[in-house]
């Protein structure tokens, strides 16, 4: 375990040369995304940002960036409004900011939910959380891929579930369409797999850019009861066990932001950003080089060795090749 007083004292050490100069936060109007944009403001260093989110959440986060700019004036944090579970929209964001900057350092993103509710599609035929947690991430990567090259210590952060990964996944239902084949337990573990899969491979064939893939433990986000019908057992059953019991487990708020902006900048993970003197990290081919890691909440890296594996010989290829089918058209 990576030591809180660890994190804080690498944090310290970001300033105008070490921080992620144009960084893109996709599902930072709450929860991590949020608590990690607070955290690397508080750092004081010169940063430019891009919070991305829906329209709901457009007055919200106006408060949000006023009291950001009080804390840090020489922060420049840019509202950008979209409708991420869309693609179209995805792509729409990833050209206004490829319209503007000429390099990103960081791509962090949570966009999504846990998809426990019934299966909600988007108009554009992709189920609500499938296509926030991995389409929109993936596509995400795939635009700002050029930018994030040209960056010195470039850094992709997907928070969901590294190194929870299990061999189950689906590959006759990659989006769990079939009758009673979707929800719960199933289909997140389907998306925490498609995840870990694909960044392995985009780490493989982008080995400038460090790429991790974070399970951030028990945060008390409020997503857990997302999509769900508040009249269900389900909603009920969260209210009044799960989510009492995440926040009595929690990290507090503050904690996961700088846990957050740990794995978002520190050489820990791949060698470049800020300067690390501990164990390098491992990883998901578990070796202490650049590449996908899987990082736990403590900030441990996981390689998850008994599924890995399996998933790069038979899972890959399908998934790769779907993948790139139902996102062409945004490309």
């Amino acid at each position: 375990m990576v030591s809180y007083k660890e994190v804080q004292a690498s944090n310290a050490l970001i300033n105008d040369v070490t921080a992620p100069r144009v960084a893109v936060f996709v599902g930072g109007t709450s929860g991590i995304g949020k608590f990690t944009i607070r955290a690397l403001v508080a750092t004081g260093a010169s940063v430019r940002i891009y919070l991305v989110g829906r329209k709901s959440s457009e007055e919200r986060m106006h408060a949000f960036i006023q009291e950001l700019h009080a804390i840090n004036p020489k922060a420049e944090v840019i509202w950008t409004e979209g409708e991420v579970a869309l693609l179209a929209e995805t792509k729409r964001i990833c050209e206004a900011i490829k319209s503007k900057e000429s390099r990103v350092d960081l791509l962090f993103l949570t966009a999504g939910y846990a998809p426990f509710g019934t299966r909600t599609e988007t108009a554009e035929g992709l189920e609500i959380a499938q296509s926030l947690e991995y389409y929109s991430r993936m596509l995400f990567i795939l635009h700002l891929l050029p930018l994030l090259s040209e960056a010195e210590a470039p850094r992709v952060v997907s928070v969901l579930g590294g190194g929870l990964e299990r061999a189950t996944i689906d590959l006759d239902d990659l989006d769990l369409k079939k009758p009673g084949n979707f929800g719960g337990v199933k289909a997140q573990m389907q998306y925490v797999a498609m995840n870990t899969t694909t960044l392995e491979k985009l780490a493989n064939d982008n080995p400038n850019v460090t790429f991790i893939h974070s399970w951030p433990g028990s945060v008390n986000t409020g997503n857990v009861r997302r999509g769900s019908d508040p009249n269900s057992m389900w909603a009920w059953f969260v209210w009044l066990i799960l989510e009492p019991l995440i926040g009595l487990l929690a990290f507090s708020d503050e904690e996961s932001g700088q846990r957050h902006l740990f794995q978002s900048t520190s050489a820990a993970f791949g060698g470049r950003g800020v300067p690390w003197k501990g164990k390098l990290g491992i990883n998901s081919l578990e070796k202490p080089a650049d590449g996908l890691f899987l990082v736990n909440y403590k900030c441990d890296c996981t390689p998850n060795a008994k599924v890995m594996p399996l998933l790069r010989e038979k899972a890959l290829g399908k998934i790769w090749d779907h993948t790139q089918e139902v996102l062409r058209p945004y490309l």
